[in-house]
């Protein structure tokens, strides 16, 4: 893996999810500047940056990952991007949160600097925080995959 055209995808993953601060909540959408949660901020961004989504997204309820039981948006992850260190999170980089030790995770965000992230959360439009409270809740963190040699 070029560590170049890492870091090209890691640039253009966040630059994506700057352009969807402001984007109100909706759960389940993936529309920037419509609305969206944080799955469809993800979603959104890796349009942008891929083209067509890796997996079709099935309709989901907020108790989703309760309901299945798995660590479906973990497992989803780890189809279509490397795991990482937590230690070793750039800005660019996905991190998923759990609620509580053994819980699947079920929140997602966009590193943007040390100690933040991009993401949408219920009740707020998309922002870019410190990670504060969301710290003991990380859960894994992922890279997307590199750009290829003719995108952008």
């Amino acid at each position: 893996m070029s560590e170049e055209l890492t870091a090209a995808s890691r640039d253009a993953v966040l630059a994506q999810a700057q352009l969807w601060l402001g984007t109100p909540y909706v759960h389940g959408a993936s529309l920037r500047g419509v609305g969206c949660d944080c799955l469809g901020l993800v979603r959104g961004v890796w349009r942008a940056v891929y083209g067509s989504e890796p997996e079709p997204t099935p309709p989901y309820r907020p108790d989703w990952a309760e309901a299945q039981g798995r660590d479906t948006l973990a497992e989803a992850a780890g189809r279509h991007l490397a795991p990482l260190a937590l230690a070793g999170v750039l800005p660019g980089d996905l991190l998923l949160f759990r609620w509580r030790d053994g819980a699947p995770a079920k929140h997602c965000g966009v590193a943007s600097g040390p100690g933040r992230m991009i993401h949408a959360h219920d009740g707020a439009c998309v922002a870019d925080v410190a990670l504060g409270v969301w710290r003991p809740r990380l859960a894994a963190a992922f890279r997307f995959p590199p750009l290829r040699e003719n995108q952008p």
